[in-house]
C-alpha cells in the first residue's frame, strides 16, 4: 500500500478544507472538508506515459497551407474543462446561476445548441480541438500520454501565415508536462492539472518557472491581457486562453464564495436508482468514484457541488469581459472572433453518476458560443450537431486558409453565417476507451443523430443502449429492447461502423499502464446491480 500523506491546503480565509496526497510524487490527490459541498475533490497524477503513436503523422506535409481569399482576422479561443452545456444563465437550467458575459456573447453573436465532442475526456478532446481529428486517429486516449511529435496543431499554421499566437493556461495532454510547444509565441502553463491556489510547482513562462501568484483563474487572465496590450499589433493575433476552471477540485475566487449558497438546485430527475433499462455497469458506477453514493470515494451532495461549481466559473466570465472590455477600448472587438467553449461536459446526478466520460447528454455535450460582427450577425442560435473537430479547420478559415484535407471536422464559419448547408454531418460519432486508472466505464461508441441516440459498449457483458432524444431527451427510457425499434437498432449499428472504418477506427489502442488508480466501491453502500432480465430471457430460449 501507498504511503498516505496529509497535505496542507492553501490558505483562503476560513476554509478548513483538507486534502490527501499519495507520497512525494503526487500520485493522486483526494480533498475533504467542511466547506459547502465538500468533500469536493479530483486528483493530480504523475504520468509516465510516452507519447501515442498516431494513426498516420501530418507533419511531413509542412505548414504552408493554400490561401482563401477572405481577410485573416484576429481570434481569441477561450476553453474551460468540464464545464456543462447548459450551465450558462440565458439558457435558466438553474435559477440562480448568472454569466452575464457568456450571455452577452451569445445575444451578441451565435449560440451552438448542439455542440459535443467526439470523446469527452480531457487530453483526448484537447488533441481533437488541435488537430481536427478523432481520438482513434491523433492516440491520446486517456489523460497519461502526451500527443505525439509527428502531428500538426492549427496554431502552427497560423504562425506560419503571420500570426501572432500564445497559449495561456491548461495543456494537459501528458498530465505533468508543461513545456513551450509548437505554434506558439508566448506560453504560460503549468503542470497537469494544476491547482487554483499555489502548490509548489509554479508555472512554465516561455520555458521559465515563475512562482504561481495567488487564484489560478485570475492569474491567467492577467497574463492574458498583458500579452494583448503588449504586442506589436502589426500581425493578426490568436489567442488561445485555456482555464483549468472548473476542473473539480472546486474552488472559487474568495469574493465569490457562498454566493450561491441560498440557491434552489433542481436535481435530475434520472438520478434515482433502479430505473428500467439501465445498464448494469451504469447502476454499478454509483457506488464508485464517479458515483453519487460514493462520490470521489466519500460522501457529496451533488447540490452543494454544483454551486461551488458555478461559484468557481465566475471568474472565468470576469475574465472574458475583461478581455472583451480590452479589445473594445482598442477599436478591435468587432473584427475579432471570439469562441468559448468547454473540453468536454459534466454529469451532476444523472442516471447516478457524476464526471463525463459516457455517452449521456450531459457528459459529451458543451457549451459553445462565438462572436465576431465582422464576420456574421448575432442573436442566432446554429440547430446543427457540430464538435471539438470542428474547431481546428475553423480557425484556419478564419484566418484566410484552407483547412488540410486530413481534417475531419468541418469549417463553422459557414455556420455562424446562416448559410444553409445540405452536406452538413447528420450524425456524430462518439467513443471512449476504457481507462485502467477508471474502470468504472467501459469502452463506448456512440452514434448521435438528430432524434436517435445509439450506444454500443465493448468488452462488458451487459446492455447497449437506444434513446429518441426528441421524445426523450433526459435519456430516461432505454429502447435497446423495444418492439418496432429493432430496425432502428440495426440501422445505426451499421453506420457506427461505416464511420469508424471509414476513419480508421476499427483497432482499439493499448497504451502502457500509467498513472493511479480509482476502484473503490463502499462495502456499506449500494450492492451490486442485478444482471440485466432481457439477457436472462434471450438465454432461457
Amino acid at each position: 500500500m501507498p504511503t498516505v500523506t496529509a497535505l496542507a491546503a492553501p490558505v483562503n480565509g476560513s476554509r478548513t478544507d483538507w486534502r490527501v496526497g499519495v507520497d512525494e510524487v503526487r500520485q493522486g490527490v483526494l480533498l475533504s472538508g467542511t466547506a459547502p459541498g465538500g468533500p469536493y475533490a479530483m486528483f493530480s497524477q504523475v504520468a509516465d506515459g510516452s507519447p501515442a503513436e498516431p494513426m498516420f503523422e501530418t507533419r511531413s506535409d509542412g505548414l504552408s497551407l493554400p490561401r482563401r481569399h477572405n481577410r485573416p482576422r484576429n481570434i481569441v479561443v477561450v476553453l474551460t474543462d468540464d464545464h456543462r452545456y447548459d450551465a450558462m444563465g440565458f439558457l435558466g437550467s438553474q435559477d440562480f446561476i448568472q454569466t452575464p458575459v457568456i450571455d452577452r456573447l451569445a445575444r451578441e453573436g451565435v449560440h451552438f445548441a448542439n455542440a459535443f465532442v467526439t470523446t469527452a475526456l480531457c487530453s483526448p478532446s484537447r488533441a481533437t480541438i488541435f488537430t481536427g481529428l478523432y481520438a482513434h486517429q491523433h492516440r491520446v486516449v486517456d489523460n497519461n500520454h502526451p500527443i505525439a511529435p509527428g502531428l500538426v496543431f492549427y496554431p502552427e499554421y497560423l504562425q506560419a501565415a503571420g500570426y501572432e499566437t500564445a497559449f495561456i493556461g491548461k495543456w494537459h495532454m501528458g498530465l505533468e508536462g508543461d513545456n513551450p510547444q509548437p505554434g506558439f509565441d508566448r506560453w504560460v502553463s503549468f503542470k497537469g492539472q494544476g491547482d487554483y491556489w499555489p502548490n509548489g510547482d509554479g508555472l512554465n513562462v516561455d520555458g521559465e518557472r515563475m512562482p504561481q501568484d495567488g487564484y489560478l483563474t485570475d492569474q491567467l487572465n492577467d497574463f492574458a491581457l498583458d500579452w494583448l496590450e503588449t504586442r506589436t499589433r502589426e500581425k493578426p493575433f490568436m489567442l488561445f486562453l485555456a482555464h483549468k476552471a472548473v476542473h473539480a477540485e472546486f474552488y472559487p475566487a474568495p469574493r465569490h464564495e457562498g454566493r450561491y449558497a441560498d440557491g434552489a438546485f433542481r436535481y435530475p430527475e434520472t438520478m434515482q436508482a433502479g430505473a428500467e433499462g439501465r445498464p448494469m455497469w451504469v447502476e454499478n458506477q454509483r457506488n464508485s468514484w464517479h458515483g453519487v453514493d460514493f462520490a470521489y470515494h466519500a460522501k457529496l451532495d451533488v447540490g452543494e457541488y454544483y454551486k461551488r461549481y458555478m461559484e468557481t466559473f465566475l471568474s472565468v466570465d470576469e475574465g472574458i469581459g475583461r478581455i472583451v472590455d480590452h479589445l473594445e477600448a482598442r477599436g478591435e472587438l468587432d473584427d475579432t472572433l471570439i469562441l468559448y467553449m468547454s473540453d468536454n461536459g459534466f454529469l451532476f446526478g444523472e442516471h447516478g453518476l457524476i464526471d463525463k466520460r459516457c455517452a449521456y447528454e450531459e457528459s459529451m455535450r458543451i457549451p459553445m458560443v462565438a462572436r465576431c460582427p465582422a464576420l456574421f450577425g448575432g442573436g442566432r442560435t446554429v440547430p446543427e450537431v457540430v464538435a471539438n473537430l470542428d474547431i481546428a479547420p475553423t480557425m484556419l478559415e478564419v484566418a484566410g486558409l484552407e483547412p488540410p484535407a486530413w481534417m475531419e471536422g468541418r469549417s463553422l464559419l459557414p455556420l455562424m453565417e446562416g448559410r444553409a448547408d445540405a452536406e452538413w454531418r447528420r450524425e456524430l460519432l462518439y467513443e471512449y476507451y476504457w481507462e485502467r486508472n477508471f474502470p468504472q466505464t467501459p469502452t463506448v461508441h456512440a452514434l448521435r443523430e438528430d432524434r436517435y441516440k445509439y450506444v454500443r459498449y465493448h468488452g462488458i457483458w451487459d446492455i447497449d443502449e437506444l434513446y429518441d432524444l426528441a421524445e426523450d431527451p433526459a435519456e430516461s427510457r432505454n429502447l435497446i429492447f423495444s418492439a418496432g425499434h429493432e430496425g432502428t437498432v440495426e440501422r445505426m449499428n451499421a453506420k457506427l461502423f461505416d464511420l469508424l472504418e471509414k476513419t480508421g477506427g476499427t483497432e482499439m489502442p493499448l497504451p502502457r499502464d500509467a498513472g493511479m488508480r480509482n476502484i473503490l466501491r463502499d462495502a456499506e453502500g449500494p450492492p451490486l446491480a442485478t444482471f440485466p432480465e432481457q439477457l436472462l430471457k434471450w438465454l432461457a430460449r
